[in-house]
């Protein structure tokens, strides 16, 4: 079963989680230069895949439900409300992502080829139960 890691380790990722783990985060968005870099394949649907925490231990799994590759001028409200993370608008969700991966030395513009993945919760493991590890 392949992994997934959501955002950048840390607080980050812990609040992603549990946003999946709540239900609430039923999608997400990476960049398709990432997937080439890993010489990864990208999701397909039906294919379950194990959540990783800061620990890389796996504490749910989910099921992909769609994958699209667009540009990211083309990334829908919808596809953004569905990643549950509190954005009034598409163009909060467009600067926050652009802040995100500029931060992380990949800017994006208009032209950026972004994967687009949905999702569904299928379970959970105990380790999800636990409370976050303390970060420095």
């Amino acid at each position: 079963m392949r992994a997934l890691e959501l955002g950048s380790a840390g607080r980050v990722r812990e609040r992603l989680n549990s946003l999946v783990l709540a239900g609430s985060k039923v999608a997400t968005t990476g960049l398709l230069d990432e997937y080439r870099a890993e010489t990864e394949g990208l999701e397909y649907v039906g294919e379950q895949l194990a959540l990783l925490d800061n620990s890389g231990n796996s504490i749910a799994t989910i099921e992909i439900t769609r994958v699209e590759v667009k540009p990211f001028s083309e990334v829908t409200w919808t596809h953004a409300q569905a990643e549950g993370e509190g954005d009034a608008s598409l163009e909060e969700w467009r600067a926050g992502h652009q802040g995100f991966w500029s931060q992380m030395g990949t800017p994006v513009d208009d032209h950026t080829l972004l994967v687009c993945l949905a999702f569904r919760l299928v379970s959970s493991s105990p380790l999800a139960d636990q409370p976050p590890s303390p970060l420095a």
